[in-house]
């Protein structure tokens, strides 16, 4: 990916600001089952690449047949999720494959690397990603691409994710798709 923000969209309102911006790749969150073909629809009538956080698709159940109906009827960009199932399944299928691990305690934190051992995403999404220190540890644990989500509210927060080494911030919060213009 060569992008250092990936807007993350909630709402058809939202995706359609990411259609209109510059952007090439975008993540669609918390969708429904019904709105994926139109989704990606406009996405390719933009030349825009989509991200779909499986486990979030409403009335799609989050496994590895549900990665298969959407490579098979969307081809997506890449999938987010939570499950080493789903994760392998996207890899076989080519698609970009991101980890999103959840930094709760020490214990969360060490059976999210056993997991990554065995999934080997191309990607790790951390939540929240408003931890400096924690983006540099996992990059160097895993010797994988991190992305930062969750809790980056400004600017200054953006960058300092970045700096620890961040690959690039996922966000929906649509003013910080423009910070770094």
């Amino acid at each position: 990916m060569n992008q250092e923000i990936l807007p993350a969209s909630s709402s058809m309102k939202e995706f359609e600001s990411f259609l209109e911006s510059a952007y090439t790749i975008g993540i669609f969150l918390d969708i429904h089952v019904a709105q994926l073909k139109n989704v990606a629809k406009m996405a390719k009538a933009h030349d825009k690449r989509i991200i779909f956080h499986v486990d979030l698709i409403n009335g799609l159940r989050n496994d590895e047949y549900a990665v298969e109906y959407l490579f098979q009827e969307f081809r997506p960009y890449g999938i987010i999720s939570t499950k080493a199932s789903v994760i392998k399944k996207a890899k076989s299928k080519g698609m970009i494959a991101i980890q999103r691990i959840f930094l709760i305690d020490s214990h969360a934190l060490e059976k999210s690397y056993r997991l990554i051992e065995k999934t080997k995403p191309d990607y790790i999404e951390v939540l929240p990603g408003a931890m400096p220190w924690m983006i540099a540890e996992v990059k160097e644990r895993t010797n994988i691409p991190v992305l930062a989500g969750g809790l980056i509210r400004t600017a200054e927060e953006v960058k300092s994710a970045l700096d620890a080494g961040a690959a690039a911030i996922t966000t929906s919060e649509t003013e910080l798709w423009y910070s770094l213009s």
